[in-house]
């Protein structure tokens, strides 16, 4: 059987429960066969619903901006709605492989920016058809499921209507990326500042600054379940309430606290601000680029076939801004390994995880403090230590949920070797000047939940030996 396309790949995530399906045991693989039942897409409506809310929202408030004579925040405005508008339409095409298609109506419409629209009722068709009749599978899905502390390896048929909802479900998880990091976060600092600068609420535009947040989260949210399910594509992922709950607290802690530091500064030092966010953004962008080079590596092939290098050095440009821009604002969750076959390098590095927030606190903290020195007249109405205190705590909550999240909800949490609780209880051993024990002596274990340090990455024989094609498993929708 043919590997689908790794773009492509996504498989069904089904019930826990092996009576909503035919299953039968052999040779140690629990076949289980669902030809008909197939979720329904979500993330593909919500992701379509945050770009024409967050569009339509953006052209309500630049009307405003032109009845009141404002050019340079309407000018701001559409630029921030058009250009990441622009590139999802190319993303789309490019997942789709639409221009060596006769698909005359669908590159129309995206000239017109609605390529989202009629992807997702695409996808809503293909999910209302689906099951009506019986359809042969196009390939296998194998897994391993972690549950009631056994790893029980799975299979799945993928039949045809599953594979092409797979193929929109990841091409929209992608350009919400793009409509996140590259739209929405700038979006929502520039109404942030004109609100402040102004010293006036636009109900159009609060509405627009609210859309752009849940966009925001929702694309950091992505970031953080595609960083799972690349890191464990061996193994069936599916994320409770109480992950999400942590990860959406974790990332909107995160996202808002260090946008507001940012605009704060902004109305202090307007011209600074340039300067810290060009060294942030080019940081990130040149830090694949410069390991890249250390290990002497060369192009993937597998970008896209018809791609000369220099087609596949911009796709790889531009998939590293995405990359910087995501940084800027928040963790990524990924490394990018540029001369690796998918871009993403799988191992986890909690070294840079602990650098990252080290490093984004005290700029956080530098930028706020800046801020409270040189902060204008208009800030005496407002309890300037307080709101300093406030982002600070903030700040730390985000961190807090994200240790809560990897202490308690990660889908995976089993395969670590240690938790945050043993991780933390030896740095302050270290610390301490303690941490030794006699010889012979059991080290100490807080929890069964470990998340912090990751086993070795091969598997036994026994469960190796039973994995096969690789799927993606949609975690997003199953919420």
């Amino acid at each position: 059987m043919e590997d689908p396309d790794p773009i492509e790949r996504e498989t069904l995530d089904d019930d826990d429960d092996a009576a909503s399906a035919s299953a039968s045991q052999g040779h140690g693989v629990l076949l289980v066969v669902n030809q008909s039942r197939v979720r329904p897409p979500f993330s593909v409506v919500l992701a379509t619903l945050l770009y024409c809310a967050e569009f339509v929202s953006a052209a309500v408030l630049c009307s405003k901006y032109h009845r009141s004579d404002d050019p340079i925040w309407m000018g701001l405005t559409v630029a921030f709605a058009v250009v990441p508008a622009v590139l999802i339409q190319l993303a789309l095409t490019f997942f789709h492989r639409d221009l060596g298609r006769d698909r005359p109506l669908v590159l129309f419409l995206h000239l017109l920016l609605l390529g989202p629209v009629i992807r997702c009722l695409e996808a809503l068709v293909i999910y209302f058809k689906a099951g009506k009749k019986e359809e042969p599978y196009v390939t296998i899905s194998r897994k391993i499921g972690l549950k009631k502390g056994q790893n029980r390896p799975m299979e799945w048929e993928i039949g045809h209507s599953e594979r092409k909802l797979a193929a929109h479900r990841n091409a929209f998880k992608r350009t919400a990326l793009i409509q996140a990091f590259l739209g929405s976060t700038p979006q929502l600092t520039l109404q942030l500042y004109a609100t402040i600068q102004e010293k006036y609420i636009l109900y159009s535009r609060l509405t627009l600054m609210v859309i752009t947040l849940i966009s925001v989260t929702y694309g950091a949210l992505v970031c953080s379940v595609l960083a799972i399910q690349i890191r464990y594509d061996d193994y069936k992922v599916r994320l409770r309430p109480g992950a999400y709950f942590c990860m959406i607290m974790w990332r909107i802690l995160e996202i808002a606290t260090r946008i507001t530091s940012l605009v704060l500064f902004s109305t202090a030092l307007t011209h600074w601000v340039i300067a810290v966010g060009l060294v942030n953004l080019l940081f990130f962008f040149f830090l694949p680029w410069a390991e890249f080079w250390a290990r002497k590596g060369s192009l993937p092939e597998n970008v896209e076939k018809n791609f000369s290098k220099l087609g596949t050095t911009v796709v790889l440009c531009m998939f590293t801004l995405l990359y910087a821009c995501i940084n800027v604002f928040c963790w990524s969750a990924v490394q990018l390994d540029l001369a690796h076959r998918e871009l993403i390098e799988k191992k986890q590095h909690w070294g840079r995880l602990a650098a990252y927030y080290v490093a984004r606190f005290a700029e956080n903290v530098l930028l706020i403090g800046l801020w409270y020195i040189y902060k204008s007249d208009f800030y005496e109405y407002v309890c300037a230590p307080l709101l300093v205190v406030q982002l600070l705590v903030c700040y730390g909550l985000a961190v807090l949920f994200m240790l809560l999240f990897y202490q308690f909800f990660h889908p995976c949490k089993r395969l670590f070797k240690h938790n945050v609780h043993d991780c933390l209880h030896c740095v302050c051993l270290k610390r301490g000047g303690g941490g030794r024990r006699r010889p012979g002596e059991p080290p100490n274990s807080y929890s069964t939940n470990a998340t912090m340090v990751l086993v070795p990455d091969e598997l036994p024989p026994d469960i190796t030996s039973q994995l096969g094609d690789r799927e993606i498993v949609d975690t997003m929708d199953a919420a």
